[in-house]
């Protein structure tokens, strides 16, 4: 189908673009953006403009389960929607090959590794190897809190959550006996990398792997370093609470991108342009995890999606975590990790790890931040977009 315009210079997606989806997530189409671009950036696309550039920008839904949008500069409507199109067409095929949930014919993907777990090794894409290696490097760098072999556990989770939201009123926790049972089959090192043959293997057959908690980080950084491979060099991938920056905007008022941290007491309320801080950078990724986005209720408290791998339930600690990286994807696996761990541990940790920065929003409100995250925030820190 065609592309349609609405209002100067906004890109976006024709009717019936993007129908897959990686889960089963009922919120899908209220499309919660964790990290929310800030409205002055947004509207009105004609105006800002440098040596022949123009900003526009493209959205689309049905990649990882949220809205994915591109903004950035260009000489041209054209050459902005070729990068855009790029962009998507790119996100939808790792799509395909993280997900957990369906199969796609001529493509072995990570459901596929799941559906062999205990039979065989799998012939899978340089980029599964690479995602799986990553996860596991970054497991024991950060003392194994984010575990992409505890897929058993989280399929539970997942299970009674969809029955939750389709049955309010019959919502459950899922039975402690049943999570333990499951737990017995996360053991990380029995999943089995061969990078030279390209194969991945579950040696235990009750086993399976979530890449949750990294795949859409990861493939913000593919699609972003690809983009910049092809020429681009100004531009902004905001993929749920997962926001990429490459280079500063090609406009003559400011220096840096701005990017909205989304409130969660706002999120709770879908009240996506409630704002809590403004983070300013021209350089690298911001990544939140909250616990306002996937969850159910149980008898009046919400439980997300969030499972703290020693108590098997959802971490209470904080009511979002937000982390900068230059990498999407260590930003995207750093979020998790640190919102599943007690203050004290949490903070030690990212004050230990070179590049890493992060904000803490605890349950009554209060924040705590890095010195550096808080060096980029506006209220925080008193940082502007020169």
């Amino acid at each position: 189908m065609a592309v349609g315009i609405r209002g100067t210079g906004v890109i976006l997606p024709a009717p019936g673009m993007g129908e897959l989806v990686v889960s089963k997530n009922r919120k899908l189409l209220k499309a919660f953006i964790w990290f929310v671009l800030l409205a002055a950036m947004l509207s009105g696309c004609s105006g800002d403009s440098m040596a022949g550039y123009t900003r526009y920008s493209y959205e689309f839904l049905g990649s990882f389960d949220t809205v994915i949008r591109f903004v950035g500069y260009a000489k041209s409507q054209r050459e902005f929607e070729t990068m855009a199109k790029s962009g998507e067409t790119r996100f939808m095929e790792l799509h395909r090959l993280f997900d957990i949930y369906n199969d796609y014919e001529g493509i072995n993907n990570i459901k596929t590794i799941n559906d062999n777990a205990g039979i065989k090794p799998v012939e899978v894409s340089r980029e599964i190897i690479d995602l799986i290696q990553f996860s596991k490097e970054w497991y024991n760098k950060t003392g194994g809190t984010v575990n992409i072999a505890l897929g058993q556990v989280l399929n539970i989770w997942h299970e009674y959550r969809e029955r939750g939201l389709d049955d309010p009123d019959g919502a459950r926790l899922p039975p402690m006996e049943e999570l333990l049972e499951a737990k017995q089959y996360c053991d990380i090192s029995k999943v089995i990398v061969d990078p030279d043959d390209n194969t991945v293997f579950l040696a235990d057959r009750n086993m399976s792997i979530d890449v949750g908690a990294i795949a859409k980080g990861f493939a913000v950084e593919i699609v972003a370093k690809e983009l910049q491979e092809k020429g681009y060099s100004s531009f902004l991938i905001s993929a749920g609470g997962n926001v990429k920056v490459v280079g500063r905007p090609m406009d003559s008022t400011r220096s840096k991108w701005g990017i909205g941290i989304l409130d969660p007491d706002g999120a709770a309320q879908d009240e996506e342009n409630s704002t809590l801080d403004t983070i300013y950078i021209n350089q690298g990724s911001a990544v939140t995890s909250g616990d306002y986005q996937r969850y159910y209720t149980v008898d009046g408290r919400r439980y997300h999606h969030l499972i703290d791998p020693e108590t098997l339930m959802p971490a209470f600690h904080y009511r979002s975590v937000t982390v900068y990286a230059m990498d999407s994807a260590q930003a995207d696996f750093m979020s998790t990790t640190l919102f599943l761990l007690p203050y004290e541990k949490s903070r030690k940790l990212a004050d230990d790890m070179e590049g890493i920065e992060a904000m803490w929003v605890f349950p009554d409100g209060s924040i705590q931040a890095t010195d550096g995250m808080k060096s980029m925030l506006k209220v925080l820190g008193g940082a502007t977009n020169k």
